[in-house]
């Protein structure tokens, strides 16, 4: 099964003024996960945005999640983007085999605790 990706955005920082403006988004703090449907993988930071004085300004309560997860994309690049994919499909390539194991001391022996009686009391 291909791994599928999927954004989340923890929080926006915004400017209370700027340009003009009220709530400003200047920093993007985001996640960005990857499952094969039985493991998971995780990466996250932040990001600066810049106000496009020639974009049309949306209002922090109109924005969308598509719209800042579009200026994350913008941001980032085709490359790092790709780049953040295969993170996390070694992530989860890690997972199904790991690279490395920690094994218990060959010479430690594991003793099991006694098995419980249950054997029916005797009056």
């Amino acid at each position: 099964m291909a791994n599928t990706y999927n954004w989340i955005i923890s929080q926006l920082e915004c400017y209370p003024e700027h340009d003009n403006h009220t709530d400003v988004v200047f920093t993007v703090h985001w996640r960005r996960q990857a499952t094969d449907g039985t493991h998971f993988a995780d990466t996250y930071g932040s990001q600066s945005v810049t106000l496009d004085p020639d974009a049309p300004f949306t209002a922090y309560a109109d924005l969308t999640e598509a719209q800042v997860i579009g200026w994350l994309e913008d941001a980032f690049g085709a490359e790092l983007l790709e780049a953040q994919k295969k993170a996390l499909d070694k992530q989860i390539e890690d997972q199904i085999n790991p690279p490395v194991v920690k094994p218990q001391l060959p010479w430690l022996t594991v003793v099991a605790p006694p098995a419980p009686d249950l054997s029916e009391p005797s009056n």
